[in-house]
């Protein structure tokens, strides 16, 4: 930190000021972060309980789900907070905090979609060695390297921030502390430091997404080759995989491939971002597999067979109990 810098908290504006607006995005805000809590680990669960859904594909989508709760979790519940409050306080270590945690996270799901375009890729155009190829310590070694990359991503920007001065003002024209907000405020000339962000975040977002639509195009075009039941399989995993690409890189290059700047669309295309789209990820996946879709059905109504089992094994057991004193009474 600066040795200019006097300020010990920020204060965030939020998406509103209008107290009838505050609550209704709470009400909207909590069911959404709901729905993203009970999907993503409704497919972690499932992923890990069912020996069907043993593929690295699978593998992959319960790891992207895990980093969906964390990623929503960092952002979620202090919009939830502020929502309810008049003044919407953060301290600077907690708003440092909370920017590392969202570019790791966020970091880690760029090169988790990289691996999940090679898994498809390996799958489609090289069915034969599929198994050889992404076997399960090579799958374990591209999520380490994919948690690596986010975590040197997140770092970079770190440092360049919790280096800049800050003696005021102090309010954020936002709901979560972010990189271009911060520099906004910085007391110091913040265009270097801003192209090497734009470098670092922006040039990732860009890149990745470059090399996965055309990862995607070679996977479309090798299956000209396939049975008409097997193009239709391997487009419908290839469209869920497409769909959530298209998401999540959109709003990131709108966001971060551009000068240090803030715009009125900022805050929509942020909540997008971190309160839509770890939401969209099971929906998507799980309601366009049939795979994982029947795989839910089984667990959960297996589990719900054994629970009612066991009440019906325990409404019995008391009533024998109870028969029995009754008949020791007698």
């Amino acid at each position: 930190m600066g040795e200019s810098n006097n300020v010990t908290e920020f204060v965030l504006l939020g998406l509103t000021q209008d107290p009838d607006g505050q609550k209704a995005l709470f009400v909207m805000f909590l069911l959404i972060y709901i729905v993203t809590m009970v999907g993503n680990l409704l497919v972690t669960v499932t992923v890990i309980s069912s020996p069907s859904l043993g593929s690295p594909m699978y593998f992959f989508l319960a790891s992207l789900s895990l980093i969906d709760v964390a990623y929503s979790t960092n952002i979620s519940p202090k919009l939830l907070i502020d929502l309810l409050c008049n003044k919407k306080r953060i301290t600077f270590p907690t708003c440092i905090g909370q920017l590392f945690l969202e570019h790791l996270f966020g970091g880690t799901e760029i090169f988790l979609l990289v691996a999940m375009a090679y898994d498809r890729y390996v799958a489609i155009c090289k069915p034969l060695h599929y198994l050889t190829i992404m076997n399960r310590q090579f799958c374990i070694l591209v999520l380490v390297v994919a948690w690596v990359g986010g975590f040197v991503h997140s770092v970079l920007q770190i440092i360049f921030v919790y280096s800049l001065p800050f003696c005021g003002p102090n309010v954020i024209n936002h709901f979560f502390c972010d990189i271009f907000p911060l520099l906004e405020l910085a007391c110091t000339d913040t265009y270097f430091i801003g192209l090497i962000m734009v470098a670092n975040g922006g040039s990732i977002c860009m890149v990745v997404f470059v090399l996965l639509v055309i990862s995607y195009g070679v996977i479309l075009s090798s299956l000209k080759s396939y049975s008409r039941e097997g193009r239709l399989k391997a487009l419908s995993t290839c469209s869920s995989h497409v769909i959530v690409v298209v998401l999540f890189f959109v709003p990131c290059i709108f966001m971060y491939v551009r000068p240090v700047s803030s715009f009125p669309i900022d805050k929509p295309v942020s909540v997008v971002c971190t309160i839509f789209i770890p939401m969209l990820n099971p929906l998507i996946y799980t309601l366009r597999n049939s795979e994982m879709k029947n795989a839910m059905k089984k667990l959960w109504c297996k589990k719900l067979d054994t629970k009612v089992d066991r009440i019906r094994m325990s409404f019995m057991l008391n009533m024998f109990i109870s028969n029995s004193k009754a008949t020791d009474r007698q």
